[in-house]
Parts: structure tokens; sequence; C-alpha cells
């Protein structure tokens, strides 16, 4: 089983020592305009058991572009440029374009990407501290998306994990390593043209 999201979702964020999860995600908004991490992927199905894993690595630079790039044990790129998101399956040699202000919304990806709006798409509340970590909350505003809540758990001034579960009762654990604020990435990192031969999909009219 694949499974490509939006995560873009994502997905790091950076919190003042001791803040609680509504001021970590707040502090991330304010200071980062750009980050890169590698990440690890696991998808759980209700009953807590792993049914797929996945490693990549992942950029964005605020607002509207990001990329996610998926490398072990398959190969798919998720690319956002300001104006389109380009999914790119390598082994089905498929790419679907879609327009990023409908595609990015509520979804995670909006969280790390998108404006300053947060407010306006979740519902953001504390979440307490366990596993050493301090955790928010955010539960999208529209009930139609194919996900119901996003967990972030903050270690001082870094996300360090991320729980998003979805209407399928599947939740998709990420864990980010090796963050860096604030890089200067170069504007080919947001850049995607589909390879010769490729079907392409797109909701462009």
């Amino acid at each position: 089983m694949k499974k490509l999201s939006l995560l873009a979702a994502l997905l790091f964020y950076t919190a003042s020592a001791g803040a609680n999860g509504i001021d970590a995600l707040k502090a991330f908004i304010a200071d980062t305009r750009t980050a890169k991490a590698d990440f690890s992927q696991t998808v759980l199905d209700k009953n807590g058991t792993t049914k797929q894993q996945t490693s990549g690595t992942m950029a964005f630079s605020r607002p509207g572009k990001f990329r996610w790039a998926y490398q072990k044990p398959f190969e798919q790129l998720i690319v956002g440029d300001g104006s389109k998101i380009y999914l790119y399956d390598v082994d089905l040699e498929q790419v679907t374009i879609k327009q990023l202000d409908q595609a990015l919304g509520s979804s995670p990806a909006a969280l790390l990407a998108g404006n300053n709006e947060i407010e306006k798409f979740y519902v953001l509340a504390d979440a307490g501290t366990h596993d050493g970590l301090t955790w928010l909350s955010a539960t999208p505003k529209d009930k139609d998306g194919s996900f119901n809540q996003i967990l972030m758990g903050f270690n001082q001034r870094t996300l360090a994990e991320m729980k998003i579960r979805d209407n399928f009762g599947l939740t998709t654990v990420l864990k980010l390593s090796h963050l860096e604020r604030n890089p200067k990435l170069p504007a080919s990192t947001f850049k995607f043209t589909p390879p010769p031969g490729v079907d392409v999909i797109s909701d462009s009219k």
C-alpha cells in the first residue's frame, strides 16, 4: 500500500523553551520562513499495527512552496511551486497536477507552507505533555477533508513528531531529524517539470 499525503506535509515547528503547543506553532509561523529536514514516516491502522514505513527528505519556503521527497522503499515526490502542486509517482510514471489554493486549504501542508491564517482553517488546542514532548492538537474546520486531527509534539525549540489521523482509521506518524531552520534554498528546489513520457493528470481547465 502506498500512502501519498500532502504533508506536506509536511513538518517542523520552532518553539520557545517552556512554551505550550499553541505558542510553539505561533513562534514557528513568526520565525521560520524556510526549513529542511530528513523524515521517517510510519502508517498505523486503528489497532496500532504498522502498515507501511517510508523515509525521505523535505523542505519548505513560506508561503506555498514545499518539496516532499519519498526515497525508500519507493520513490515519490510532491512539489508545490507557489501556484500548483505536482505529485509524481515514479513507479506508476504518473504526475498529478493540482491548483495550490484548492489543494492546500486545510490540508496538513497548509500548517507548514501556507500563510499566517492558520486559525481560519483549524481549531487549535493544547494537548498536554507526554512522551517527553509538548503537544498541540489542530482540528480542521472543514469536515469534508480526508483527515480529522493533527497532533504536533515539540521538544524544546523543534517539532520532534507529528501524528495525522485520517477518516479511514489510519494514523500517519512523522519523525524529523537533522532539521535546519531558515536555510538558503535554491529556487530549483520548488520547481518541477514532468519527465518525458509520463502520464499527466491535471485539474486545470
